[in-house]
């Protein structure tokens, strides 16, 4: 038997359904018991993953926002995607502090937290098409 498993949800771009991402992802992590330190990492990273999407990807409109998490042998990888506007430069948007929505005191630090609470992070965008936060981290020793 293969040592993977893996979920996908799909919700709204409500700022409610955040927690229930939150939640969705710390509680497929326990499979590998986490650390509450691996699992406050992960939590916070899907956070900022989703937030993205709600604020910058649908600019407050409510679409859809899928996550899936897939977790082989001890590494968890997760992917948070949005059908919005996309993003021009992917590299600029990852810059610590840069932000496009300053207008709602955003404070352009969410792609620096994922990283620094994550093994990896990449990012896959197309303006108008959407954007997809890979990213992966490995859990325990």
């Amino acid at each position: 038997m293969e040592n993977s498993n893996e979920m996908t949800i799909i919700f709204d771009s409500r700022p409610e359904n955040e927690g229930l991402a939150r939640v969705a992802a710390a509680a497929f992590c326990t499979q590998l018991n986490p650390t509450l330190e691996e699992v406050a990492d992960l939590k916070t990273a899907v956070s900022e993953a989703v937030t993205n999407c709600i604020i910058h990807g649908y600019q407050g409109e409510v679409h859809k926002i899928r996550m899936k998490c897939v977790r082989k042998e001890r590494t968890i990888y997760l992917d948070i995607e949005d059908d919005g506007i996309g993003i021009a430069d992917v590299e600029k948007a990852m810059e610590p502090l840069y932000t496009t929505r300053a207008d709602q005191d955003r404070s352009g630090m969410g792609f620096t937290f994922m990283e620094a609470f994550m093994d990896e992070v990449k990012v896959t965008s197309q303006v108008g098409k959407g954007t997809c936060v890979h990213m992966s981290k490995k859990i325990g020793n």
